[in-house]
């Protein structure tokens, strides 16, 4: 990982040669006039001082933004450093981990995982996370990624396990939200946050799904059904309270009819005939009405002839 940083190379290479060129020159170079005699020495002396410039130039790290240096000393974590320049001392400091603290995202996948009324169903969910604590990622697990994977996919069988169908279907946001604070729950103890969880799939046989369209279509046509009657009771009260008051008012019964009569001569086949109650010329004449119809009718079968309410 640190061969990639191309500032940091530069830097600890420049560091070599600012202490291997001028040391070298002071503690070698005058030997080099005895080379038959002290050449062993001189080989001694150029290894020491490679050796000294190569640990003096590990000292200097380049930290990116996105990245975090934990760091022990004598074996014991002292928090993490970064970004920038930093030095760390050798010999007594070592370095423990390089944590990237990128957001970063994942699938989970759980296949052919039965709800909780038996049905086996295969759900995909991504997860979202970022590392919020690199010392405790880097001390308390071994790998945090992994271990936050392995909690990720455990919480989506175990939250698939026990809901149905229908709301893993219908409540993706209630599950999904669900399932991130069960996640979170785990993923605390290693440094690492869950900042969201999606539902992104959610496969089911295609038998299932026509067996659901049935009963959707059978739920709908009840719901249907008991609003119209709730509509009918509704009606029903309103005209049982409406006969109850014009039965208290006679002539407000009378205004009535006639309403009903002007609403009947409104169409354009009705014939309204108004005569009284112990007419008898008003009888002949309503029956010769009724007759004088009943004969087109035979006469033309074709001709369908629609009577009135009278």
């Amino acid at each position: 990982m640190f061969g990639r940083n191309p500032v940091q190379n530069f830097i600890r290479n420049l560091v070599r040669l600012i202490i291997l060129v001028p040391f070298w020159l002071l503690l070698v170079w005058p030997d080099l006039a005895e080379l038959e005699s002290m050449y062993i020495w001189i080989a001694v002396k150029s290894i020491a001082l490679l050796w000294f410039a190569n640990v003096f130039a590990k000292m200097f790290f380049i930290i990116p933004q996105w990245q975090r240096m934990v760091l022990l000393r004598l074996g014991k974590s002292v928090g993490a450093r970064g970004p920038g320049v930093i030095i760390v001392p050798p010999f007594i400091y070592s370095v423990a981990r390089m944590i990237d603290i990128r957001i970063t995202t994942y699938e989970v996948k759980a296949t052919k995982t039965l709800t909780r009324d038996n049905i086996p169903i295969d759900v995909t969910a991504a997860v979202e996370l970022e590392v919020e604590d690199p010392e405790r990622a880097a001390i308390e697990v071994q790998n945090y990624w992994k271990t936050t994977e392995w909690a990720s996919m455990e919480a989506l069988k175990s939250t698939i396990g026990g809901n149905d169908l229908r709301p893993l279907l219908s409540e993706t946001e209630r599950i999904a939200a669900d399932l991130k604070k069960i996640i979170d729950t785990a993923a605390v103890d290693y440094g690492v946050n869950v900042r969201a969880v999606r539902i992104t799939d959610v496969g089911t046989p295609h038998s299932l799904i026509e067996e659901l369209a049935v009963i959707a279509r059978a739920e709908r046509a009840a719901k249907a059904k008991i609003i119209q009657a709730e509509a009918e009771k509704i009606v029903a009260t309103s005209l049982k309270e409406a006969s109850e008051l014009l039965s208290q008012q006679p002539e407000a019964m009378k205004l009535r009819q006639i309403q009903a009569l002007l609403d009947i001569s409104k169409e354009e086949s009705s014939m309204v005939i108004i005569y009284p109650m112990d007419s008898l010329m008003g009888q002949q004449i309503a029956s010769a009405t009724a007759g004088n119809r009943a004969s087109k009718i035979k006469m033309n079968p074709g001709v369908q002839v629609f009577p009135s309410e009278e």
